[in-house]
C-alpha cells in the first residue's frame, strides 16, 4: 500500500455500500444540503434550473433533431468531426464472427475510456488519415481508435484488433508518448499515470481468469462472463458496473481502501463526519465504462435493464455546465484562478453538486419534452445533452474551451 493511501476499517457491506450508485446519489445529496445550509464553498441558484434545462434541450435538438439519441458513451466520440470511424472498424471486422466482433468492440472501448481522463489545454492529436486535429476527450478518442486499428494494444500481430494482457504489460513510456504524439511542444497531462493504468490493466487481465479468460487474456472475454451470468438474456446496469469495479478495481491509483480493497474514485470529505461516513464516491470512469458497454452488449443480444440506476458523470463538461451556467457559483471568485487537487473539498463539492443537478436537469428536460423517464433515461439526457451543452458553454466563455476550474490531474480521474 502506498504511504499516502488511507485504509478504512469496514466489512463487505461497507465495500458494497461505497461501490453502489445509490451511495453516489446519497452522499452527493448530503453535500447539496450542506450547500443549501451555506456550509460549502458554493452557492446554489435554483431559479436557473429551467434556463439550463432549456439550453440542454436546444443543444440536444441541434444534435438529434428527431431525438433518436444513443446512450451516452465513448462510441459517440469516435465519430467526431462528422467522420464515421465506427463504420471503418466494422469494415475491418466483417470477416470475424459476431462474437469476435463484439469482443473487439469491448477491447477498444474499454482501453479508450481508460485513456480518457483530461488531456490538458495544450495537447492536440493530428489524425493522419483525415488531416484534422483534435483536442481533449475527442482527441484521445481518435488517438486510441487509431492506435487500436494499428494493433498497438495487441501482442498477436496476426490478430491486431484486440487488447491483451501481454501487450499492455510491455507498453513503454516512449511507445505511448509516440502513439499519443506527445512532445515538449505538445504536452499531455499525466502520461505516466496513463501508462501505469495500462500496465495495471494488464495485470488485472492476467489475474482474473473468471472474467478475462485463461487464453489470450483480453478485455473482450468479459462477453463470455456476462452471457454466462445472464441466462435470461437480461443484464442490469448495476451488475455491469459492479463487475467492472471488481475486475478492474486493482488498476486505479491507490487513494483509499476498505480492509485493503481499493475503492477507486472515492474521496474523504471531513464535513460529513469520520471514517466511512466521510467518504464520497463518484466512480466516474467505471460508470463511463459501463455506459460504453451497453451498445456492444445489446448488439450481442443482451438486454440492459435498470439503466437509470447509474448516475450522471462527475467530470468537467457536466460540472462545467453547472458552474458556467450560474446554477452554482463560487463564494470566492479567486478560486477560479487557482489550481485544485481532485482531493480538495472544493472539487469534491463541485462534483457532488454536479451529480445532484444532473438528476434535476434530467427530470426537467424529460418533462419539457413530454417524455416518460423510461423512454428518455438520464443516459440519453447526458448524450443529448448535458455533456455537449457543457462543452458549448465552455467554448462561448473561453477560447480554449477549458473547464471553469483548474484541476491538477494525474490523468486518471477527469
Amino acid at each position: 500500500m502506498s504511504e499516502n493511501m488511507t485504509d478504512y476499517s469496514g466489512d463487505i457491506n461497507d465495500i458494497e455500500y461505497i461501490f453502489s450508485p445509490a451511495t453516489i446519489r446519497k452522499k452527493s445529496l448530503e453535500i447539496y444540503n450542506l450547500t443549501i445550509a451555506d456550509k460549502t464553498q458554493f452557492q446554489i441558484h435554483l431559479d436557473k434550473v429551467d434556463e439550463v434545462a432549456k439550453f440542454v434541450i436546444d443543444v440536444t435538438l441541434s444534435n438529434y433533431p428527431k431525438l433518436n439519441i444513443p446512450f451516452h458513451s465513448r462510441w459517440n466520440h469516435f465519430n467526431v468531426g462528422n467522420i464515421d470511424r465506427v463504420s471503418e472498424l466494422i469494415l475491418q471486422l466483417e470477416k470475424k464472427t459476431p462474437t469476435q466482433q463484439t469482443k473487439a468492440k469491448l477491447d477498444l472501448v474499454v482501453v479508450s475510456v481508460l485513456l480518457d481522463a483530461g488531456a490538458g489545454m495544450r495537447w492536440r492529436y493530428l489524425e493522419q488519415k483525415s488531416g484534422k486535429e483534435y483536442a481533449r476527450s475527442e482527441g484521445l478518442a481518435v488517438a486510441s481508435f487509431r492506435l487500436f486499428l494499428a494493433g498497438f494494444f495487441s501482442a498477436d500481430k496476426k490478430n491486431p484488433l484486440r487488447v491483451d494482457a501481454e501487450r499492455l504489460l510491455n507498453i513503454s513510456e516512449n511507445e505511448l508518448t509516440e502513439g499519443l504524439q506527445v512532445s515538449e511542444k505538445n504536452p499531455i497531462i499525466g502520461i505516466q499515470g496513463r501508462l501505469k493504468l495500462l500496465h495495471n490493466l494488464g495485470h488485472a487481465l492476467h489475474n482474473d481468469v473468471d472474467l478475462f479468460g485463461t487464453e489470450s487474456q483480453r478485455i473482450g472475454n468479459m462477453l463470455d462472463y456476462f452471457q454466462e451470468k445472464s441466462p435470461s438474456g437480461k443484464i442490469s446496469a448495476t451488475f455491469i458496473l459492479r463487475t467492472l469495479q471488481q475486475g478492474l478495481g486493482s488498476i486505479w491509483p491507490g487513494r483509499a481502501t476498505i480492509n485493503q480493497v481499493n475503492i477507486g474514485d472515492v474521496w474523504n470529505y471531513s464535513p460529513l463526519g469520520e471514517g466511512i461516513q466521510a467518504l464520497v464516491p463518484f466512480h466516474k470512469l467505471s460508470q463511463w465504462l459501463s455506459y460504453s458497454l451497453f451498445e456492444p452488449l445489446t448488439e450481442a443480444g443482451l438486454s440492459v435493464t435498470h439503466i437509470d440506476s447509474l448516475t450522471g458523470l462527475a467530470e468537467y463538461r457536466n460540472g462545467g455546465l453547472i458552474l458556467d451556467s450560474g446554477l452554482i457559483t463560487l463564494k470566492n471568485k479567486e478560486e477560479h484562478d487557482k489550481v485544485h487537487l481532485p482531493s480538495s473539498d472544493l472539487i469534491i463539492e463541485w462534483r457532488a453538486l454536479t451529480i445532484t443537478f444532473l438528476d434535476e436537469i434530467g427530470k426537467k428536460v424529460t418533462e419539457i419534452l413530454g417524455k416518460k423517464p423510461s423512454e428518455f433515461p438520464l443516459a440519453r439526457v447526458l448524450e443529448g445533452g448535458t455533456w455537449w451543452a457543457g462543452r458549448k458553454m465552455a467554448e462561448q466563455l473561453r477560447k480554449d474551451k477549458s473547464p471553469p476550474l483548474k484541476i491538477n490531474s494525474d490523468g486518471t480521474v477527469f
